[in-house]
Order: C-alpha cells, then structure tokens, then sequence
C-alpha cells in the first residue's frame, strides 16, 4: 500500500482499515447468522461465497484507499458468513461424543492458516497478488456448491423447522453414501423415518425463528449473554498480553501467539473431555484474569521483564482458550432454531473486542492502561457469572426454545452424570426436569401425609372410646 503513503500524518488510514474489515465481519456474523436460521446453513453458505469471491477480485484491482475500505469490508462479511455456517454445520452433523474433538479440528485448521500466511506474503512480495491468492482459493470451495454430498444441509434444522420431506431426502443420501439400503417405503419399517412421521402428524408448515425470539426466553438469553460477555472479554485483552511480546519485533510475536492457539486447543481438547465445558472455562477464565492483574503489577513495577513475557504468553494462551471454549459453549446451548443468528450475535461481540484496539491504536494509545485495567476488572465480573451455565457434556442439543429452557445448571463439585434426585431417573435414562410434575408430587405427599395423621388420629379416639 506504499501508493497510499500511509506514513507519518496519514498512519491513521492503517487503523481505520483494520477496523472496517472487522465491522465488516461482525456485520457477516449477524447478517448470515440470520440466513442461517431462515434459508439453511447450506444456503447461508453458497450466499456467502457467492459474494466473496467477486468482492475478492474487486479489493484486488481498487485503486482508492476510500473504495478499498467498503470492499474489504464487505470480504470480510462474506468470510464471516462462511466460516459461521462452517462452524454451525460442523457441530450439528456431529454425535455429542465427537463433537468437540471435530470443532478443535477445524481450529487447528484455522491455526494451520496462520502459520502459512506469513509464508504466503514473503512469496508473493505485493498486497495485491496475496489478495488474489486468497481469492483463488476460495474458488476451490465451489465443489461444496457443485457436489451436494459434500456439503449437505444439516438434518438436525430441518427436523427442527418441521421441512420433514427435504429431512427425509437428506437421511436418504447419508443412507446411501453409507451403502445402506433402506428401500422405497421408509415410513413403513421400524426406523428413523417412522419417528419422523410421528413427530410431524400431516402437512406442517414450515417454523422459522428470528433472533427477537430469544428474549422472550427466560434462561436461553441469559446463557447467551454470559458466553458472549466471556468471549468479549477474551478477545479484547489479547492485545494486552501481546503488546509485552513487542519486544522481539514483528514476527516473533505473531508466531509465539499461533503456538499458543496450538496448545490452547490441545489443553482445550484433555481437559473438556474429563472435565466438562463449564469447570474448565471457569478454569481458563480464571488464569486469564489473574496473569492479567499480576502484568499490570509487573509493568508498574519496570522489573521481571521476562516474568513479564512468560506471563503475556501464558495470557495470550488462557485467553485463546475462553474465546474457543466460549464460542464452541454457545453453539451447544441455543437451540437448533436459534443457534445461527445467536452464535452469529456472539460471535460479532468477539468482533467488537478485536475492534478495542485499533480504536485505541487511532487515539494514539492514549487509555491503553484503563483499557488493560477495565478488562481485567470484567475478568471478574465473567468467572461469578459461569457458575450459572448449565453442562452440556454428552449431552443432545437443543432443538427449540423449550428443550434450550430445560438446560439446568448443575453443582459445581459434582459430576455431570451424577443425578441429585433419584425419582428423577426412569429406568437406565435420566428425564428431563419438570417442575409441575414435583409440584404434583409434593401436594400429593402433603394430603398422604395428612390422612395418615388424621387415620391415626381417629384410630386412638376409637380405642379409647373402646376401653372406656
């Protein structure tokens, strides 16, 4: 960008296109997050790189700083889109033993992109010749457009939205790409198909669900707001472990931070496994909170500098951790006629605390300290907070806005497969808690109860009446 002269009195312009292309991925996370629950993850998908790829050639050939700025806004909404619909589909296709281990996957993916993008700009030597790589790479995933198969629309928000007949076309291609031979009349035999039909008596409508729905919940926005106040929180006090790692100049950093984001998803993928999702974002959101608070002590102190640089990589690491954890915790706790536009909103508030600090970057870092000082406060703030998430470990997820209401919070100190209350189990299975039945129970107790006393009551005014 050396035609632009962003040096000296015009830096300001570098910033300012950082922060476009993150409103422009907020804006993607909402806008196709939406799409998502109205048209399909498939849909939200093919609409999304129907747009990015001519935007793409577009920021590629712009001559104008000020044309670059839509454009390269409008790329990142379209990236946005692709990887929510990605993320969603990916959690969705997934049985809930497999579902973590398939997202961490795909984070090492993202992790991998990193690593290779540097190498990527020292090949092509010019902005405009990495913009149009990027681009044709993108053209590659016009298979997923093509081929069907490769990317078929999730069954789960079909079944969820009441499409039974395209939820029965698509478990009949995942039959026969699995050599399963079901024959022509499923509803007749004893399988999935007569399930289906069951749940769905007659010709229903179509039900589609907008993010507005979430507030009339009780329980549903709540969870949603804590997750995406944590995310916040860990993607905004990033930059304040990174700012430490200046030190080593431009490169090093960037490579120390996408190593952390490698042992984050490694710790992410033992710990959750064992431990569940609410005990070990707790754990994480603890860690980041307290290297937070101890870096500001030290570089108060001008001393420890390479306590200092420890500490911002194990920060940088605990806080990579809360916002993948967070993310992945919001996806299994909305409900499937939900989940898109409400991860989408999540995910858009990380984009806001990625946006912190080039808005303080173009105040000349002037704040930088209350900043630092406000997020640590929040770190706080966010650990009593997730004491009131429910666990999601091994557990389905939830299809509509009641079955996202039944989520309950456990005891912290007691696993998650241990049931509290016995009556609640019906053979080997756990059922869901439901209040009106204990209220039955408890009034049915009282008058048992009751008629016991005044039995017994009036069989020692009997005996007495007897012996007098």
């Amino acid at each position: 960008m050396d035609q632009w002269e962003l040096l000296c009195d015009r830096q300001w312009k570098v910033p300012l296109e950082k922060i476009s292309y993150l409103v422009g991925w907020l804006l993607g996370y909402i806008i196709f997050g939406c799409i998502c629950d109205r048209l399909g993850r498939r849909a939200a998908f093919i609409g999304a790189l129907v747009m990015a790829l001519p935007l793409g050639v577009a920021v590629t050939f712009t001559s104008s700083y000020f044309s670059f700025l839509p454009l390269r806004a409008g790329f990142g909404a379209a990236l946005a889109g692709m990887f929510l619909s990605f993320y969603i589909s990916r959690v969705e296709l997934c049985s809930p033993s497999q579902r973590l281990m398939v997202t961490m996957i795909g984070g090492f993916f993202w992790v991998a992109g990193e690593l290779l993008l540097p190498g990527m700009a020292v090949l092509c030597s010019d902005w405009r010749v990495l913009q149009g790589s990027i681009t044709g790479t993108l053209m590659l995933l016009g298979v997923y457009w093509c081929g069907h198969t490769l990317y078929p629309e999730s069954p789960r928000w079909l079944l969820a939205t009441q499409q039974v007949e395209q939820c029965k076309s698509e478990l009949h291609m995942f039959a026969r790409a699995n050599g399963i031979n079901i024959g022509e009349d499923a509803s007749g035999q004893d399988h999935v198909f007569t399930e289906i039909d069951s749940l769905c008596e007659g010709f229903p409508r179509p039900q589609y669900y907008s993010i507005c729905s979430i507030f009339g919940t009780r329980l549903i926005w709540r969870n949603a707001l804590i997750l995406g106040f944590t995310a916040f929180i860990g993607c905004g006090i990033r930059p304040c472990f990174a700012r430490n790692l200046q030190v080593f100049g431009p490169y090093i950093p960037y490579f120390l931070q996408a190593g952390s984001e490698i042992v984050a998803c490694i710790l992410i993928c033992i710990c959750v496994s064992h431990c569940g999702r609410r005990s070990v974002l707790l754990l994480f959101t603890i860690l980041t909170g307290f290297c937070s608070l101890l870096l500001l002590a030290l570089t108060q102190l001008d001393l420890f500098i390479e306590a200092s640089i420890v500490i911002s990589v194990v920060g940088s690491l605990c806080s990579h951790a809360v916002v993948m954890l967070s993310v992945f915790y919001a996806c299994e706790v909305l409900p499937t006629v939900i989940r898109g536009s409400g991860l989408g909103l999540i995910m858009g508030i990380n984009m806001l605390g990625r946006a912190s600090l080039p808005f303080i970057e173009l105040q000349h870092k002037s704040g930088y300290f209350l900043y630092h000082v406000v997020l640590s406060s929040f770190c706080i703030l966010s650990v009593l907070s997730l004491l009131l998430l429910p666990e999601t470990k091994r557990k389905s997820l939830p299809e509509t806005l009641r079955h996202g209401e039944n989520l309950r919070r456990p005891p912290l100190l007691l696993h998650p497969t241990q049931d509290t209350l016995p009556l609640l189990k019906h053979g080997k299975k756990r059922a869901d808690y439901n209040p009106d039945s204990y209220a039955r129970l408890a009034s049915s107790t009282k008058k048992m109860i009751r008629s016991d006393t005044t039995g017994s009551t009036c069989g020692e005014e009997n005996k007495a009446l007897s012996s007098d």
